[in-house]
């Protein structure tokens, strides 16, 4: 069998992406060739010749990609901060627009001995374990009231165990519920909180509408029901002195930061904007 170029291949997988309507085709292409050799993606220019099953085995993740099954159902996995975490099936898939939330709650940590830390609406647990790799003596607590996501932030969270950072502590609960986490009223130094926030009837691309579960994206009151929730747990957590960052939809620009507004014990409300420049998440203090 003759060995074909990989460069051929990916540029051929980027064009069929593209016809089919995929936001980052190249990226995607040159992640599904790496993940079918067992590469990082920065090693493809030092192949330049692979084997046809390689390309007829690229391919056909390419043809699942373009029915716009998410890249990271194919691969298996999600990065978020300096780690990975696996994802299918049953839960939230991590997006880049949680990062700028990570880093300014991993910020907020800085110089602050065995912080303590509670992840709202955990999902897979990639922000928790994502905190926990980056504060390795911090105490995070997670939360999930769904079954399947517990079960993928169970296993993230023994995988992450096993490669040497600090253990999660990770519970069922819902976040609606005002005595969750009453024994540390008072006592958390960080809250972050990534809950279902795109009003009902949004429109979303194929990836999420028809891969994420419903109950980890949409929320009634336009968005804000869980929001509004996560909040009122904040604020009831939070140390003097202590931080919550929530994310939101980028319709949410004005509406998130006067509900953390409302609350008189939280202070210094700010909202940022992701890596697009669209409005992402609302920060706050407790006085």
């Amino acid at each position: 069998m003759k060995r074909q170029p990989l460069r051929l291949a990916i540029l051929e997988a980027t064009r069929i992406l593209d016809e089919a309507g995929v936001a980052s085709p190249r990226t995607d292409a040159e992640l599904l060739a790496a993940h079918v050799l067992g590469v990082e993606r920065g090693r493809l220019p030092l192949i330049p010749l692979v084997d046809p099953p390689v390309v007829e085995a690229i391919g056909q993740l390419v043809s699942q990609r373009a029915k716009r099954v998410p890249l990271q159902h194919l691969t298996g996995w999600a990065a978020l901060g300096d780690i990975t975490v696996n994802v299918g099936p049953g839960v939230f898939i991590p997006r880049p627009e949680t990062e700028l939330l990570l880093e300014w709650g991993v910020q907020l940590l800085k110089g602050r001995e065995y912080p303590v830390v509670v992840d709202l609406c955990t999902g897979s647990g990639a922000l928790a374990l994502a905190i926990a790799h980056a504060v390795p003596d911090a105490v995070v607590y997670a939360v999930d009231i769904d079954a399947n996501a517990l079960a993928w932030a169970r296993h993230n969270a023994d995988a992450r165990a096993a490669a040497g950072d600090t253990p999660i502590r990770l519970y069922s609960g819902d976040v609606g519920d005002g005595t969750i986490f009453a024994e540390l009223d008072g006592l958390v130094d960080l809250v972050v909180c990534n809950p279902p926030y795109v009003p009902p009837g949004g429109e979303l691309p194929p990836e999420v509408i028809d891969y994420d579960p419903a109950q980890a994206v949409f929320a009634a009151e336009a968005g804000l029901a869980v929001i509004r929730q996560a909040v009122a747990t904040a604020a009831r957590l939070l140390k003097p002195g202590g931080g919550m960052a929530i994310e939101h939809d980028d319709s949410h620009g004005a509406a998130a930061p006067a509900v953390v507004a409302s609350r008189k014990v939280l202070t210094d409300v700010r909202d940022h904007k992701d890596l697009a420049g669209r409005p992402r998440f609302v920060t706050a203090r407790r006085t």
